[in-house]
């Protein structure tokens, strides 16, 4: 897990990230085995048509594109900040565009809907991108949030909706491959001018306004509540020092 670019090793470890305690072996794993972490990616992303529940008794969509990125990034922390400078991006959609924050039923107990679950993972994902990067103010750790693009991918491929069953095939020739999707991440990680900028969001490797939902500090900061609560890390729960803003651009 160096840098195979210049002469490093590189190894993979595979956990299965809906649940919650393979989250937490990943990050001991890293702990023990990484004395500097550089750059932390959170890239996950899936779709259900129908509700599944996590071992942990969670909803499926938002425990592993939101809940899982949010406990590693959080249990990584202080190694990041001890060896900064550091970046954290984390990979969301422009489907975060759509996504709404419902509160109220947040598991998708009462109305379940597998795009609206994904539409708000992805919001989920860059309201927790820029709430961190206020947390980490006065840091040399950063915090963006980016769309890949539409990659082709086995994405939904497990539980399509019917959707997915009837565009998808046309689409796949003008999707971006894989590597092509990567290429913003890289960008986002890796430009030397993006070193102090955080809170901010990409598309095509471009700084991008995101949807005026995921500036809602107030929300913001009522989803990090509710997800320390659900990861088990209330000791996060402290609010950071700063005045709440209206809607703006950056953070």
């Amino acid at each position: 897990m160096t840098d195979p670019l210049h002469g490093g090793r590189m190894a993979g470890k595979t956990v299965l990230v809906t649940a919650q305690s393979e989250v937490r072996r990943l990050a001991d794993e890293v702990l023990t085995s990484l004395p500097r972490i550089d750059v932390l990616v959170n890239n996950v992303g899936g779709y259900w048509n129908t509700r599944h529940v996590t071992a942990d008794g969670l909803e499926h969509t938002f425990a592993l594109n939101h809940l899982a990125p949010f406990l590693l990034t959080n249990l990584l922390l202080d190694r990041l900040k001890e060896t900064a400078p550091a970046r954290v991006v984390t990979v969301s959609s422009n489907a975060q565009a759509m996504g709404r924050i419902d509160f109220d039923d947040l598991q998708g107990e009462e109305s379940y809907s597998g795009s609206r679950a994904y539409d708000q993972s992805k919001l989920a994902n860059v309201l927790f991108s820029y709430e961190l990067a206020r947390r980490l103010r006065g840091t040399s750790v950063t915090a963006n949030a980016l769309h890949p693009g539409v990659v082709s991918t086995s994405f939904g491929a497990e539980d399509p909706g019917h959707v997915q069953r009837m565009f998808v095939p046309f689409m796949r020739p003008f999707m971006k491959a894989p590597a092509q999707g990567a290429v913003t991440s890289v960008h986002v990680v890796s430009a030397p001018d993006l070193q102090e900028l955080t809170g901010r969001y990409f598309a095509n490797s471009k700084l991008k306004q995101s949807s005026k939902r995921s500036y809602d500090q107030a929300d913001a900061a009522r989803l990090w509540q509710v997800s320390t609560n659900l990861v088990g890390l209330t000791w996060l729960s402290e609010p950071p020092r700063y005045k709440a803003r209206g809607h703006r651009k950056k953070v």
